[in-house]
């Protein structure tokens, strides 16, 4: 009889390993080196316990078995890809936009429509959110001012956490105290260690699944902004140009793209400038 796989009672076999390494890269992009099985190890028992699996084998033979669902695809790049972030990570950036790059977006724009900034790769949302708190404070500031913020990712289960808007308190602590008491909402259990933001602010913020790797984003609009943050890290040199390029395709001439600190764009095929540490600028001439 078997059992359900606990740690320490199987290996992922390198032939399964592999398999799945295959489809990860090819669904979703990301590239797992061999370093990384131990990783998938640990993961994926979520998975096994969830399905009530026996082992690792016979979960790779319901993935790759011909007519298998398409949501367990989905499922399984929840628990691989890695989440993390914070709120005002990199806090430069955010200094940058509301000190230089929203005004000139604004002037450019003369409220012709609200200013479209796009949080890629948002996981559970601290950036977008993070994001709102910055446009809500600069439209405060100035009359007539109007902003959408779209949040996108590839795993399903982080961005149901993202539209929930709630966090444990010491997620919070890069948030400043005014800032505290202008979008955040303590429990009314006193004994809860957990925020949640605002409903104004939760409701700035549209949430959505994007893959990196589909062919067409399909997005109705371009950004005037677009943070793509410590995401290009997970993809190979070719996966990121393919997908910088459609990133910038969807940014306005003028429009800005935030990269994470570890991330270059040198030497791609880009239409953008630098013009600060992980902060490019696409050229005018680009329609």
């Amino acid at each position: 009889m078997s059992h359900r796989a606990d740690a320490g009672e199987e290996s992922l076999s390198e032939r399964d390993f592999a398999r799945l390494r295959d489809l990860i890269r090819t669904q979703a992009g990301i590239c797992l080196g061999a370093e990384k099985k131990t990783m998938v190890e640990v993961r994926l028992k979520r998975r096994l316990r969830a399905l009530n699996m026996a082992s690792y084998h016979d979960y790779c033979e319901l993935l790759f078995r011909r007519g298998a669902k398409a949501d367990e695809v989905v499922s399984l790049i929840d628990v691989i890809t890695t989440n993390k972030t914070d709120f005002f990570r990199e806090p430069a950036h955010f200094d940058f936009l509301a000190e230089r790059a929203l005004p000139e977006l604004s002037a450019k724009n003369a409220g012709a429509h609200p200013l479209v900034i796009w949080s890629a790769g948002c996981s559970s949302g601290e950036e977008p959110y993070t994001l709102a708190m910055v446009l809500s404070e600069y439209a405060a500031a100035h009359a007539g001012f109007r902003f959408r913020i779209l949040a996108t990712d590839i795993s399903t289960a982080m961005l149901q956490k993202a539209v929930l808007g709630v966090y444990p308190a010491e997620a919070i602590v890069p948030v400043t105290q005014s800032r505290r008491q202008k979008f955040l909402l303590r429990s009314r259990d006193s004994k809860s260690a957990r925020v949640r933001l605002v409903p104004e602010l939760r409701r700035a913020v549209e949430f959505r699944r994007l893959n990196f790797m589909d062919a067409d984003y399909a997005l109705s609009e371009k950004a005037d902004a677009i943070f793509c943050r410590n995401v290009l890290i997970y993809f190979d040199r070719s996966t990121q140009q393919s997908i910088l390029s459609k990133l910038v395709a969807h940014l306005v001439p003028s429009g800005y793209l935030f990269v994470g600190h570890s991330e270059t764009l040198h030497d791609m095929d880009l239409p953008v400038v630098p013009v600060g540490p992980a902060l490019y600028r696409k050229t005018d001439a680009c329609a």
